[in-house]
């Protein structure tokens, strides 16, 4: 018996339905993005990739909004570095986050090896979630190495007394600090330190943080971002501090499905104890490093509040309306 498809568009997503029925929702929207960051606003989910593409090219950001998590509405170079003056090259892993009636979005800038360069971690504002986003600094928000992280890889985290973190590192090092309340600059902390080490074992990059039941997940990536081994592990803590004591690997490769599966962040249902989490991976066959695609599955717990191994899939999510 021969194999039936229909292809159903939508938006700017496709639906593939094999004969099974089951839809093969991954990657959830064409072309090359990697390091998404997922969000709900207005009861509409958003994610936030890299474009995935050579550095000197890789100069802008597109967004994609959807009702359901299945079908994306792309918006097109939502920031352009010709916006950002100092930024001239390699714009990577966008974090948002509204804070009153604006959009700040984080991102790196320029691959910076040593002090000597400029560029590191920006800042952009919006009105609306889809931008246009405009430079809201004139220059990084961190330009230098601390203990010795690479000013990369950043991710905001609004912890339930309304104070926000800053999270970023690659190198193999991760650094938190306290954003001030009109994210110019920093907070010290009580020490008098402004950037504090919480590098977790076998952290590279890519950090995360969610609350759940009162306890702070803190994930990152590990491996090698340009080969198979790229994958997720995390830690559980009763602070945004830590200490983080690794628990585990929850989501890698499958070399029936794609390799590369890392760089993530997780999506909680509003007023449900439902958690997605988003991430790229690179499909079988390809050995380019940038051939990266954005991908969705739904992230379950155990009993203990561990985090149960992720499965990737060609099928992805079903449909999950906001009320």
């Amino acid at each position: 018996m021969k194999y039936f498809f229909s292809f159903i568009f939508l938006f700017s997503g496709i639906s593939v339905f094999a004969q099974s029925g089951k839809a093969q929702n991954n990657p959830v929207f064409p072309g090359w993005y990697a390091d998404p960051e997922g969000i709900v606003f207005d009861k509409t989910y958003w994610i936030y990739p890299t474009y995935s593409a050579p550095y000197d090219k890789q100069v802008f950001f597109d967004a994609f909004s959807s009702p359901d998590l299945v079908h994306w509405t792309k918006h097109e170079r939502i920031l352009d570095t010709a916006s950002v003056k100092w930024a001239r090259r390699a714009v990577w892993a966008p974090s948002i986050i509204q804070k009153d009636d604006r959009y700040f979005l984080f991102f790196g800038a320029n691959d910076i090896q040593s002090n000597e360069e400029h560029g590191g971690i920006g800042v952009a504002v919006a009105s609306r979630p889809e931008g246009p986003f405009r430079d809201y600094l004139g220059k990084p928000l961190i330009s230098r190495f601390y203990n010795g992280a690479q000013p990369i890889d950043q991710f905001v985290f609004r912890d339930k007394d309304g104070k926000h973190y800053l999270f970023y590192g690659g190198w193999k090092h991760c650094n938190v600090a306290v954003l001030n309340d009109d994210f110019t600059g920093f907070v010290p902390f009580e020490s008098g330190e402004v950037f504090r080490e919480v590098t977790p074992e076998n952290y590279v990059e890519g950090p995360f943080m969610f609350l759940r039941n009162g306890k702070y997940y803190f994930m990152w990536s590990e491996g090698g971002w340009t080969g198979p081994d790229y994958s997720v592990a995390y830690a559980v803590a009763d602070s945004p501090l830590g200490p983080f004591k690794r628990i585990g690997k929850i989501l890698q490769q499958d070399t029936d499905i794609a390799t590369g599966a890392g760089h993530h962040s997780v999506i909680k249902v509003p007023g449900k104890d439902k958690y997605y989490i988003v991430y790229h991976r690179r499909p079988l066959g390809e050995t380019d490093r940038n051939s990266r695609e954005t991908c969705i599955e739904e992230m379950h717990f155990d009993e203990k509040g561990h985090i149960l191994p992720v499965r990737i899939t060609h099928e992805g999510v079903q449909p999950e309306p906001l009320n």
